[in-house]
């Protein structure tokens, strides 16, 4: 079923050098617009973001720096650009969270006022998780097609819980399945092991996601001015940092965790203990 449209609808997908709209750039868009009449229109640019591409990006998106070096910047495009997107609302996967705000802080580095006021936007992740509910009741309800009595016990949510790890042991064993770079495995075996490295959805070093592993194993700050930089550069430049957070509202594990690297770094010779 198509949408019914009062006003052009901007499907659009983003690769970037980053996820961090305040710092990363756009490398490549490509948009399909939908006017009311249904016809279809498309605009694609591949853009030089004008910084260095991490490879960590180039492993997800495929594109070097030498594929952009002789393509337009976003300031070249943004009369063509802001043309096509003229009255268009707006739509996307997960675009709510960052695709529209790293379009329209692109177009204020470029110097035009991008006026996002009266667009409307659509998240077709949001409307997918919001019909397809990921929490513990729809979970019984689609692997054991039952319903929890007694939700929000602790008794009742455990054994839930048990009842539909088996499920998926039974569900998903032996099943191929094919990740986002197009490799095929079958990651369901009967091995908590292999069960506990793919059931992660994080890259936490510590329990609440404060610190994280970079590409190389290295923990990385994960929040504030340093997101990204590894934690004993910070403390090496730094020592303050690591006070400040020793007697801030930090959990403990995240506390005991920097003291070992902290450690570790005095170990090396790289930093002072106070």
């Amino acid at each position: 079923m198509r949408p019914n449209l009062k006003k052009p609808l901007a499907v659009f997908d983003i690769e970037s050098t980053g996820v961090i709209v305040g710092k990363d750039r756009i490398i490549e868009l490509f948009i399909l617009r939908i006017d009311p009449d249904q016809s279809e229109h498309e605009f694609h640019a591949l853009l030089n973001p004008g910084i260095p591409i991490p490879p960590e990006t180039t492993e997800i998106h495929g594109i070097k720096d030498e594929d952009v070096a002789d393509k337009p910047f976003f300031k070249d495009i943004t009369g063509k650009l802001q043309q096509f997107l003229e009255n268009c609302d707006l739509a996307g996967y997960n675009s709510n969270k960052f695709d529209v705000p790293l379009l329209v802080e692109e177009f204020f580095r470029a110097g035009v006022d991008f006026d996002y006021s009266k667009r409307k936007f659509v998240d077709i992740m949001g409307i997918f998780h919001k019909m397809e509910p990921r929490n513990l009741r729809a979970a019984y309800q689609f692997y054991c097609d039952k319903d929890i009595i007694n939700a929000h016990t602790a008794e009742a949510d455990t054994r839930a819980t048990w009842e539909i790890f088996q499920a998926q042991l039974s569900r998903y064993e032996n099943r191929e399945v094919i990740d986002d770079k197009g490799e095929k495995s079958v990651p369901i075996v009967n091995d908590i092991d292999a069960l506990s490295v793919f059931s992660k959805t994080n890259r936490n070093a510590d329990l609440v996601g404060h610190i994280a592993y970079n590409k190389d194993g290295i923990e990385i700050f994960n929040f504030g001015k340093y997101k990204g930089t590894p934690v004993q550069d910070v403390f090496t430049k730094e020592p303050s940092y690591y006070d400040w957070m020793m007697k801030s509202q930090f959990p403990e594990s995240t506390k005991r965790l920097i003291s070992q690297i902290k450690l570790r770094n005095f170990n090396q010779g790289n930093v002072k203990l106070s």
